[in-house]
């Protein structure tokens, strides 16, 4: 068992150092001028830089224009890309994160009853916060209350602080680990781990009282 778990783990690793290397070889090309090359980064990342900006901005629309903005941004600056400080992933997050930030820092005024997130209108086939989060709504409607989970969950997100909302976003909705959601809010793995706690303890608090006034 143990062999196996060894070799699995091995395989992992190696995936991930060729996906590594593969994405430099683009980022490499893509710095020299290679169309194709760019092109290929895009689609890549597209889908994820589209989901969080999708989560931060609640509005198809909105988030389509964001996405552009950072493809347009990572473009300009790919050529100050590191490879010996971060991941490639982990680079392109936190020009995302960072271009929300200034996004919304700007629109405070107009939004002041909205909030950064609203709630996800869409579904979406990767990983929900609502599927990792325990079930408050027991129902033998599995595809009802998976739809209005994800509504809760969404709505809960609106009334939590930015701090909280980031790391909880960028943990269980973007699959990141420990360092590199430090590496991209900048602040210790310890700090990392107490946000995510608890703005998860505080999603589920607001959740099962979002429950229990709708019974």
């Amino acid at each position: 068992m143990l062999t196996l778990f060894t070799a699995a783990t091995g395989r992992q690793v190696e995936a991930r150092v060729d996906e590594a290397q593969a994405v430099a070889q683009l980022v490499c090309r893509c710095a020299c001028g290679d169309a194709a090359a760019w092109e290929e980064i895009v689609q890549r990342f597209h889908r994820r830089v589209y989901n969080i900006c999708y989560r931060f901005a609640g509005s198809a629309d909105d988030a389509q224009d964001l996405t552009q903005e950072v493809f347009i941004k990572v473009y300009r600056t790919i050529g100050s890309f590191d490879g010996e400080k971060a991941s490639f992933n982990t680079w392109v997050t936190t020009v995302t994160r960072n271009l929300l930030v200034d996004h919304f820092r700007k629109t405070r005024n107009d939004r002041a009853t909205d909030s950064i997130e609203a709630a996800q209108g869409a579904d979406d086939d990767g990983p929900t916060l609502a599927d990792r989060l325990a079930s408050t709504t027991p129902s033998p409607l599995a595809h009802v209350e998976s739809r209005e989970r994800r509504e809760m969950v969404h709505r809960a997100l609106r009334q939590i602080s930015t701090d909280l909302r980031e790391a909880v976003i960028l943990r269980d909705l973007q699959d990141m680990d420990y360092r590199e959601i430090a590496e991209v809010l900048k602040v210790p793995e310890g700090t990392v781990k107490s946000r995510i706690n608890r703005g998860r303890a505080e999603l589920a608090r607001l959740m099962q009282r979002t429950y229990k006034q709708v019974l």
